[in-house]
């Protein structure tokens, strides 16, 4: 076992995205990995964290996607930070990163740095609430599991939003190219189906973000398929 990880796989959801006690089922610290049980459905508790809430639930559409983008590889290139895969979706962010740093610290500036850029661009005030508190931190300790973090995040999220990958990084790992793997289960989470051949790594969407404005803006919501599990 290696004494340092190869990467981090980090996930982070917005506000009010996915309460405890949802229906389609939500997660703890013991139930949080992809293809495992999710916690029963509890509407009391579920009614509970929604009165919780001290402002509506904060969904990303296509330009604060482009905008969240642009943020994680603009901290990425001025940390040092190595990023691998990235894919905003409208509910979460999903990213596979090499740091000199804690996962922590990743995830709190990309956060952190998001949300000053969605502000500056006018399309939201300082105190809007915009992320769920912390996020999940994996650590990816060899090349086998960050290809499949890297083909998770890039090919197994359904149609493509915002996405980017380092081709030099991901394409020269082993199992080849693409995924044939299983969507998760009862259609929960993703609605990736495996193709008849296998995609690159990365070709579910561009590797460039596209210019803000640019990108549809019809037909988005906060219900995009997300999983807590994502």
């Amino acid at each position: 076992m290696p004494t340092e990880p190869l990467a981090y796989f980090i996930t982070f959801t917005t506000y009010g995205a996915w309460l405890h006690g949802k229906d389609a089922g939500s997660v703890d610290p013991s139930h949080n990995q992809p293809d495992t049980p999710f916690l029963p459905a509890n509407p009391l508790q579920e009614s509970e964290a929604r009165g919780a809430m001290t402002q509506s639930a904060f969904c990303l559409d296509p330009p604060r996607r482009a905008i969240v983008l642009a943020t994680i590889r603009e901290v990425c290139r001025h940390r040092g930070w190595r990023l691998l895969a990235c894919h905003i979706r409208t509910t979460h962010v999903h990213l596979v990163v090499h740091a000199d740093a804690p996962p922590e610290k990743v995830l709190s500036d990309c956060k952190a740095y998001a949300s000053r850029r969605l502000t500056e661009a006018g399309l939201d005030d300082r105190e809007r609430r915009r992320w769920t508190r912390h996020g999940s931190t994996k650590y990816i300790w060899d090349e086998d599991q960050l290809w499949n973090a890297g083909d998770y995040v890039l090919n197994r999220q359904g149609d493509p939003m915002e996405t980017y990958h380092d081709p030099e990084a991901l394409e020269a790992l082993p199992n080849g190219r693409g995924s044939e793997g299983p969507a998760l289960p009862n259609g929960r989470g993703s609605d990736y189906a495996p193709p008849s051949e296998p995609r690159p790594l990365g070709s579910a969407g561009p590797s460039e973000p596209r210019p803000l404005g640019s990108a549809e803006t019809g037909g988005w919501s906060c219900a995009d398929g997300y999983s807590p599990k994502d």
